[in-house]
């Protein structure tokens, strides 16, 4: 297969908020299947506007363009836009309508600007505030029960608007003790814990979410390898896949982290998440490992890569279009953020 072809795999961070002439030859060659952006890209949001749509206007196929846009302290478009609540401090006030109304404004906020995909809601329980792990602040609960009620709320709003919803962190964070961005955990769960908890709000949202967003940490009592959870086919081909019966995309957390990028390079990375069942692979920040990555791709058999290919098309025939840029809709609704935010610090 070519570099062009298997792009399709490949989701790519990009460096700064324009992509100068060499990037835009390499997106041209690479053809990625999708685009994350992050604080790093986002100046105006004009600029965001512009950037979006040229990102389009590089790729043959429609890109799937994403973002983290969870709320609170993950929420990419803070230095343009209103920054709305954490999931923790919505799921404080008990009240449904508000999670809801999140979701909503965020899918119309993420549309406005270009966006397809949201790489939220974590559907993490938070076991442990004290943890290390990334987490706090982002949890819609402290029980499957809790998180399962309140992350449906956002996710059903998010893709009634029409922006594909992510959950994650597959098979669950909740109690690693270390954050993967910087080190790889051990999750020293038994079955049942993990059965009865972390895995319960994906097996309850499975059938409505878009995507799973698999994690890199690694629990001994699911597969007995040292590997992490994005490169286990135990775990993904096997739990999520077969057990849990999921259709959908299933994408790597970025796998430049510490967790992964510390052990393998990524042409090992490659391979290895794609053997495991993968369909997008997360490259955020370099474009040598995404140029390694297609290289590494076009050389594997077109069998290992039809069938995510095929999920990755379908995929993206369901996405609607951008709408015009509207700077009214924008300012009505960072304004209708700014007011939910107000509801939420009253409760």
């Amino acid at each position: 297969m070519t570099t062009r072809s298997v792009g399709q795999l490949l989701t790519m961070g990009l460096p700064g908020p324009e992509p100068d002439p060499g990037l835009r030859s390499f997106i041209r060659a690479t053809q990625p299947g999708g685009f994350i952006l992050f604080g790093r890209n986002i100046e105006t949001p004009a600029q965001l506007r512009h950037l979006t749509d040229e990102l389009r206007s590089l790729c043959d196929i429609p890109p799937i363009i994403t973002i983290d846009q969870e709320g609170g302290r993950v929420s990419r478009l803070n230095n343009i836009a209103e920054c709305p609540p954490s999931a923790d401090e919505l799921r404080r006030t008990g009240d449904p309508a508000l999670i809801a109304a999140h979701g909503a404004l965020t899918a119309r906020l993420l549309r406005l600007f270009g966006f397809n995909l949201d790489l939220a809601p974590v559907v993490d329980i938070l076991l442990d505030p004290a943890a290390d792990n990334s987490l706090p602040e982002r949890c819609y609960g402290t029980t499957p029960s809790e998180v399962a009620r309140n992350a449906g709320m956002f996710l059903r709003a998010l893709q009634a608007g029409g922006v594909a919803a992510t959950i994650k962190h597959f098979p669950g964070y909740s109690l690693c003790r270390a954050d993967p961005h910087r080190e790889f955990p051990v999750v020293a769960r038994t079955p049942a814990e993990l059965e009865s908890a972390e895995l319960a709000p994906f097996r309850a949202l499975a059938a409505e979410a878009a995507a799973v967003m698999v994690g890199h940490a690694h629990y001994p009592a699911l597969d007995p390898e040292p590997r992490p959870s994005s490169f286990s086919p135990t775990i993904i081909s096997g739990l999520l896949r077969q057990t849990l019966g999921f259709p959908g995309l299933v994408i790597t957390d970025d796998l430049e982290m510490g967790a992964i990028a510390k052990r393998h390079g990524p042409a090992d990375t490659v391979r290895m998440a794609i053997a495991a069942g993968n369909d997008l692979l997360l490259f955020c920040h370099q474009t040598e490992c995404v140029d390694i990555a297609s290289r590494t791709l076009a050389k594997m058999p077109p069998a290992a890569l039809e069938a995510s290919l095929s999920r990755i098309s379908n995929f993206k025939r369901a996405l609607p279009p951008a709408p015009p840029w509207n700077d009214a809709e924008f300012r009505e609704i960072n304004e209708g953020i700014r007011e939910l935010r107000e509801t939420v610090n009253r409760r």
